[in-house]
Protein backbone atom coordinates (compact mmCIF):
# COMPACT_ATOMS: atom_id res chain seq x y z
CA UNK A 1 0.00 0.00 0.00
CA UNK A 2 2.86 2.34 0.82
CA UNK A 3 4.56 1.61 -2.56
CA UNK A 4 1.39 2.41 -4.46
CA UNK A 5 0.94 5.78 -2.76
CA UNK A 6 4.55 6.80 -3.51
CA UNK A 7 4.23 5.68 -7.14
CA UNK A 8 1.27 7.95 -7.91
CA UNK A 9 3.14 11.30 -7.48
CA UNK A 10 5.96 10.00 -9.71
CA UNK A 11 3.47 8.96 -12.40
CA UNK A 12 1.71 12.31 -12.19
CA UNK A 13 5.01 14.22 -12.52
CA UNK A 14 6.06 12.11 -15.52
CA UNK A 15 2.77 12.80 -17.31
CA UNK A 16 3.12 16.49 -16.54
CA UNK A 17 6.54 16.58 -18.19
CA UNK A 18 5.23 14.84 -21.32
CA UNK A 19 2.37 17.26 -21.80
CA UNK A 20 4.48 20.33 -20.97
CA UNK A 21 6.53 20.00 -24.17
CA UNK A 22 4.88 20.70 -27.49
CA UNK A 23 5.02 18.04 -30.11
CA UNK A 24 7.52 18.58 -32.96
CA UNK A 25 4.75 19.54 -35.38
CA UNK A 26 3.80 22.52 -33.17
CA UNK A 27 7.36 23.79 -32.64
CA UNK A 28 8.29 24.20 -36.33
CA UNK A 29 8.72 27.91 -37.11
CA UNK A 30 9.50 27.65 -40.81
CA UNK A 31 6.87 28.94 -43.21
CA UNK A 32 6.14 26.19 -45.79
CA UNK A 33 6.08 28.67 -48.68
CA UNK A 34 9.51 29.99 -47.72
CA UNK A 35 10.88 26.46 -47.33
CA UNK A 36 9.69 25.54 -50.82
CA UNK A 37 11.39 28.64 -52.30
CA UNK A 38 14.65 27.99 -50.45
CA UNK A 39 14.77 24.41 -51.68
CA UNK A 40 14.19 25.71 -55.23
CA UNK A 41 17.12 28.13 -54.76
CA UNK A 42 19.30 25.29 -53.50
CA UNK A 43 18.38 23.12 -56.46
CA UNK A 44 18.99 25.95 -58.97
CA UNK A 45 22.47 26.45 -57.49
CA UNK A 46 23.27 22.77 -58.02
CA UNK A 47 22.76 21.63 -54.41
CA UNK A 48 26.10 22.99 -53.19
CA UNK A 49 27.77 21.70 -50.04
CA UNK A 50 27.56 25.24 -48.62
CA UNK A 51 23.79 24.69 -48.27
CA UNK A 52 24.02 21.14 -46.89
CA UNK A 53 22.02 22.13 -43.80
CA UNK A 54 19.03 22.91 -46.01
CA UNK A 55 17.38 19.59 -45.26
CA UNK A 56 13.67 19.44 -46.19
CA UNK A 57 13.04 17.38 -43.04
CA UNK A 58 14.26 20.15 -40.72
CA UNK A 59 13.06 23.62 -39.73
CA UNK A 60 14.29 26.16 -42.31
CA UNK A 61 14.52 28.88 -39.65
CA UNK A 62 17.63 27.08 -38.39
CA UNK A 63 19.31 26.55 -41.74
CA UNK A 64 22.72 28.06 -42.50
CA UNK A 65 22.85 31.60 -44.03
CA UNK A 66 19.14 32.33 -43.52
CA UNK A 67 17.25 34.11 -40.75
CA UNK A 68 13.60 34.12 -39.71
CA UNK A 69 11.80 37.11 -38.28
CA UNK A 70 11.04 36.42 -34.62
CA UNK A 71 7.42 37.59 -34.89
CA UNK A 72 6.33 36.48 -38.35
CA UNK A 73 8.70 33.50 -38.71
CA UNK A 74 9.17 34.49 -42.35
CA UNK A 75 12.62 34.40 -43.94
CA UNK A 76 13.99 37.95 -43.77
CA UNK A 77 17.69 37.41 -44.56
CA UNK A 78 19.61 35.32 -47.08
CA UNK A 79 23.35 35.91 -46.68
CA UNK A 80 25.50 33.63 -48.83
CA UNK A 81 29.21 34.43 -48.56
CA UNK A 82 32.60 32.87 -49.34
CA UNK A 83 30.92 29.88 -50.90
CA UNK A 84 32.10 27.43 -53.53
CA UNK A 85 29.04 28.00 -55.70
CA UNK A 86 28.83 28.21 -59.47
CA UNK A 87 25.99 29.50 -61.59
CA UNK A 88 23.65 32.45 -61.52
CA UNK A 89 21.53 34.09 -58.84
CA UNK A 90 18.30 32.06 -58.93
CA UNK A 91 15.18 33.95 -60.00
CA UNK A 92 13.43 32.31 -57.05
CA UNK A 93 15.05 34.78 -54.61
CA UNK A 94 12.29 37.16 -55.66
CA UNK A 95 9.74 34.80 -54.10
CA UNK A 96 10.85 35.53 -50.53
CA UNK A 97 8.56 38.55 -49.99
CA UNK A 98 9.70 39.31 -46.42
CA UNK A 99 13.39 39.48 -47.33
CA UNK A 100 15.17 42.53 -45.87
CA UNK A 101 18.77 41.45 -46.52
CA UNK A 102 20.03 39.72 -49.65
CA UNK A 103 23.72 38.95 -49.93
CA UNK A 104 25.88 37.02 -52.37
CA UNK A 105 29.40 38.04 -51.34
CA UNK A 106 32.85 36.72 -52.25
CA UNK A 107 31.59 34.08 -54.69
CA UNK A 108 33.87 34.30 -57.71
CA UNK A 109 32.03 31.64 -59.74
CA UNK A 110 28.72 33.49 -59.52
CA UNK A 111 27.98 34.83 -63.01
CA UNK A 112 25.15 36.25 -65.09
CA UNK A 113 23.07 39.36 -64.46
CA UNK A 114 20.96 40.64 -61.59
CA UNK A 115 17.61 38.83 -61.96
CA UNK A 116 14.56 41.09 -62.55
CA UNK A 117 12.62 39.18 -59.88
CA UNK A 118 14.63 41.09 -57.23
CA UNK A 119 12.35 44.05 -58.02
CA UNK A 120 9.59 42.17 -56.15
CA UNK A 121 11.50 42.40 -52.86
CA UNK A 122 9.90 45.64 -51.71
CA UNK A 123 10.96 45.10 -48.07
CA UNK A 124 14.63 44.85 -49.01
CA UNK A 125 16.94 47.13 -47.01
CA UNK A 126 20.34 45.71 -47.86
CA UNK A 127 21.35 44.42 -51.29
CA UNK A 128 24.92 43.19 -51.28
CA UNK A 129 26.13 41.52 -54.49
CA UNK A 130 29.88 41.98 -54.28
CA UNK A 131 33.18 40.22 -55.08
CA UNK A 132 31.50 38.03 -57.71
CA UNK A 133 31.59 37.84 -61.51
CA UNK A 134 28.16 39.29 -62.11
CA UNK A 135 28.00 41.25 -65.34
CA UNK A 136 25.67 43.20 -67.61
CA UNK A 137 24.18 46.59 -66.80
CA UNK A 138 23.16 47.84 -63.39
CA UNK A 139 19.39 47.50 -63.82
CA UNK A 140 16.93 50.39 -63.67
CA UNK A 141 14.49 48.29 -61.65
CA UNK A 142 16.63 48.69 -58.54
CA UNK A 143 15.02 52.12 -58.13
CA UNK A 144 11.79 50.31 -57.19
CA UNK A 145 13.35 49.08 -53.93
CA UNK A 146 12.36 52.15 -51.93
CA UNK A 147 13.43 50.73 -48.56
CA UNK A 148 17.07 50.16 -49.57
CA UNK A 149 19.62 51.67 -47.20
CA UNK A 150 22.67 49.87 -48.67
CA UNK A 151 23.36 49.14 -52.33
CA UNK A 152 26.64 47.28 -52.65
CA UNK A 153 27.55 46.13 -56.17
CA UNK A 154 31.32 46.53 -56.07
CA UNK A 155 34.07 44.18 -57.28
CA UNK A 156 32.06 42.80 -60.19
CA UNK A 157 32.05 43.03 -63.99
CA UNK A 158 29.13 45.42 -64.47
CA UNK A 159 29.20 47.48 -67.65
CA UNK A 160 27.22 50.36 -69.14
CA UNK A 161 26.15 53.57 -67.47
CA UNK A 162 24.97 54.31 -63.95
CA UNK A 163 21.14 54.45 -63.82
CA UNK A 164 20.06 58.03 -62.98
CA UNK A 165 16.98 56.57 -61.26
CA UNK A 166 19.08 55.42 -58.28
CA UNK A 167 18.65 58.96 -56.94
CA UNK A 168 14.95 58.14 -56.42
CA UNK A 169 15.81 55.78 -53.55
CA UNK A 170 14.88 57.87 -50.49
CA UNK A 171 16.60 55.85 -47.75
CA UNK A 172 20.00 55.07 -49.25
CA UNK A 173 22.93 55.64 -46.90
CA UNK A 174 25.68 54.19 -49.08
CA UNK A 175 26.16 53.27 -52.75
CA UNK A 176 29.11 51.04 -53.68
CA UNK A 177 29.53 50.80 -57.46
CA UNK A 178 33.34 50.77 -57.37
CA UNK A 179 35.64 48.31 -59.16
CA UNK A 180 33.46 47.52 -62.13
CA UNK A 181 33.64 48.44 -65.81
CA UNK A 182 31.12 51.28 -65.79
CA UNK A 183 31.29 53.97 -68.46
CA UNK A 184 29.59 57.27 -69.25
CA UNK A 185 29.13 60.19 -66.91
CA UNK A 186 28.11 60.46 -63.28
CA UNK A 187 24.34 61.12 -63.50
CA UNK A 188 23.20 64.72 -63.05
CA UNK A 189 20.48 63.29 -60.80
CA UNK A 190 23.10 62.34 -58.20
CA UNK A 191 22.94 65.95 -57.10
CA UNK A 192 19.21 65.55 -56.43
CA UNK A 193 18.80 62.64 -54.03
CA UNK A 194 15.27 62.86 -52.65
CA UNK A 195 15.87 61.61 -49.12
CA UNK A 196 19.11 60.68 -47.42
CA UNK A 197 22.33 61.89 -49.05
CA UNK A 198 24.36 58.70 -49.48
CA UNK A 199 28.09 58.18 -49.47
CA UNK A 200 29.16 57.53 -53.07
CA UNK A 201 31.86 55.02 -54.00
CA UNK A 202 32.40 55.07 -57.77
CA UNK A 203 36.15 54.42 -58.01
CA UNK A 204 38.01 52.05 -60.34
CA UNK A 205 35.67 52.39 -63.30
CA UNK A 206 35.94 54.18 -66.66
CA UNK A 207 33.63 57.11 -65.94
CA UNK A 208 34.24 60.12 -68.17
CA UNK A 209 33.35 63.78 -68.57
CA UNK A 210 32.86 66.47 -65.94
CA UNK A 211 31.44 65.84 -62.48
CA UNK A 212 27.89 67.33 -62.55
CA UNK A 213 27.72 70.68 -60.76
CA UNK A 214 24.47 69.57 -59.15
CA UNK A 215 26.55 67.51 -56.71
CA UNK A 216 27.75 70.76 -55.21
CA UNK A 217 24.22 71.44 -53.94
CA UNK A 218 24.29 68.50 -51.51
CA UNK A 219 26.17 67.77 -48.31
CA UNK A 220 27.86 64.46 -48.96
CA UNK A 221 29.98 62.88 -46.22
CA UNK A 222 32.06 60.62 -48.50
CA UNK A 223 32.89 60.86 -52.21
CA UNK A 224 35.29 58.41 -53.82
CA UNK A 225 35.61 59.04 -57.57
CA UNK A 226 39.23 57.88 -57.85
CA UNK A 227 40.71 55.98 -60.79
CA UNK A 228 38.32 57.09 -63.49
CA UNK A 229 38.66 59.44 -66.47
CA UNK A 230 36.87 62.43 -65.02
CA UNK A 231 37.85 65.92 -66.13
CA UNK A 232 37.30 69.59 -65.42
CA UNK A 233 36.66 71.65 -62.31
CA UNK A 234 35.36 70.02 -59.11
CA UNK A 235 36.05 72.88 -56.71
CA UNK A 236 32.29 73.17 -56.12
CA UNK A 237 32.43 69.92 -54.12
CA UNK A 238 34.22 71.84 -51.36
CA UNK A 239 33.18 74.84 -49.27
CA UNK A 240 33.28 76.11 -45.70
CA UNK A 241 29.69 75.09 -45.05
CA UNK A 242 29.95 71.54 -46.37
CA UNK A 243 30.02 68.45 -44.15
CA UNK A 244 32.23 66.26 -46.29
CA UNK A 245 34.71 64.10 -44.36
CA UNK A 246 36.36 61.94 -47.01
CA UNK A 247 37.04 62.92 -50.63
CA UNK A 248 39.19 60.90 -53.01
CA UNK A 249 39.50 62.28 -56.54
CA UNK A 250 42.88 60.74 -57.35
CA UNK A 251 43.97 59.44 -60.75
CA UNK A 252 41.66 61.38 -63.00
CA UNK A 253 42.35 64.34 -65.30
CA UNK A 254 40.77 67.04 -63.13
CA UNK A 255 41.97 70.60 -63.69
CA UNK A 256 41.23 73.58 -61.42
CA UNK A 257 42.90 76.22 -59.26
CA UNK A 258 43.30 74.86 -55.73
CA UNK A 259 44.28 78.30 -54.38
CA UNK A 260 40.67 79.45 -54.30
CA UNK A 261 39.22 76.39 -52.59
CA UNK A 262 37.83 76.63 -49.07
CA UNK A 263 37.71 73.42 -47.06
CA UNK A 264 35.14 72.43 -44.42
CA UNK A 265 36.32 71.75 -40.88
CA UNK A 266 34.86 68.25 -41.15
CA UNK A 267 37.40 67.13 -43.80
CA UNK A 268 39.73 64.37 -42.56
CA UNK A 269 40.78 62.67 -45.82
CA UNK A 270 41.84 64.47 -49.01
CA UNK A 271 43.43 62.63 -51.94
CA UNK A 272 43.96 64.56 -55.18
CA UNK A 273 47.04 62.79 -56.56
CA UNK A 274 47.64 62.24 -60.29
CA UNK A 275 45.52 65.07 -61.74
CA UNK A 276 46.23 68.42 -63.41
CA UNK A 277 45.43 70.64 -60.44
CA UNK A 278 47.31 73.94 -60.31
CA UNK A 279 47.76 76.96 -58.00
CA UNK A 280 48.88 76.98 -54.35
CA UNK A 281 47.93 74.95 -51.33
CA UNK A 282 45.41 77.08 -49.37
CA UNK A 283 46.43 78.23 -45.90
CA UNK A 284 43.19 76.77 -44.57
CA UNK A 285 44.59 73.24 -44.99
CA UNK A 286 46.73 73.64 -41.86
CA UNK A 287 43.61 74.18 -39.74
CA UNK A 288 42.15 70.78 -40.58
CA UNK A 289 42.45 67.58 -38.55
CA UNK A 290 43.62 65.61 -41.56
CA UNK A 291 44.34 61.90 -41.23
CA UNK A 292 45.38 61.57 -44.87
CA UNK A 293 46.59 64.05 -47.49
CA UNK A 294 48.01 63.41 -50.95
CA UNK A 295 48.40 66.12 -53.61
CA UNK A 296 51.32 64.52 -55.47
CA UNK A 297 51.60 64.39 -59.28
CA UNK A 298 49.86 67.68 -59.99
CA UNK A 299 50.93 71.17 -61.12
CA UNK A 300 50.96 72.91 -57.76
CA UNK A 301 53.39 75.68 -56.84
CA UNK A 302 54.50 77.79 -53.85
CA UNK A 303 55.26 77.07 -50.23
CA UNK A 304 53.47 74.32 -48.31
CA UNK A 305 51.62 76.08 -45.44
CA UNK A 306 53.52 75.58 -42.20
CA UNK A 307 51.63 74.34 -39.17
CA UNK A 308 48.85 72.00 -38.24
CA UNK A 309 49.32 68.48 -39.52
CA UNK A 310 50.76 69.33 -42.94
CA UNK A 311 54.36 68.58 -41.95
CA UNK A 312 53.37 65.21 -40.48
CA UNK A 313 52.84 63.85 -44.00
CA UNK A 314 55.90 62.60 -45.85
CA UNK A 315 57.51 63.77 -49.09
CA UNK A 316 55.40 61.33 -51.12
CA UNK A 317 52.25 63.28 -50.26
CA UNK A 318 53.61 66.34 -52.09
CA UNK A 319 56.22 65.32 -54.65
CA UNK A 320 56.04 65.55 -58.47
CA UNK A 321 54.48 68.99 -58.56
CA UNK A 322 55.56 72.00 -60.62
CA UNK A 323 57.25 74.01 -57.87
CA UNK A 324 55.92 73.10 -54.42
CA UNK A 325 58.48 73.74 -51.70
CA UNK A 326 58.93 73.93 -47.94
CA UNK A 327 58.86 71.21 -45.29
CA UNK A 328 58.65 68.26 -45.83
CA UNK A 329 59.96 69.16 -49.32
CA UNK A 330 63.22 71.13 -49.81
CA UNK A 331 63.20 74.76 -48.71
CA UNK A 332 61.82 77.41 -51.02
CA UNK A 333 64.48 79.39 -52.93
Amino acid sequence: MQMKSSFLPILFFSLLLVFSFPSPSHSVRCNPKDKKVLLKIKNDLGNPYHLASWDPNTDCCYWYVVKCDRKTNRINALTVFQANISGQIPAAVGDLPFLETLQFHHITNLTGTIPPTIAKLTNLKMLRLSFTNLSGPIPEFLSQLKNLTLLELNYNQFTGTIPPSLSELPNLLTIYLDRNKLTGQIPESFGKFRGQIPSLYLSHNSLTGPVPKSLGNLNFTTLDFSRNKLEGDVSFLFGKNKEIQIIDLSRNTLQFDLSKVEFPESLTWLDLNHNRIFGRLPQGLKDLQLQNLNVSYNRLCGQIPQGGKLQSFDVYSYFHNKCLCGSPLPECK
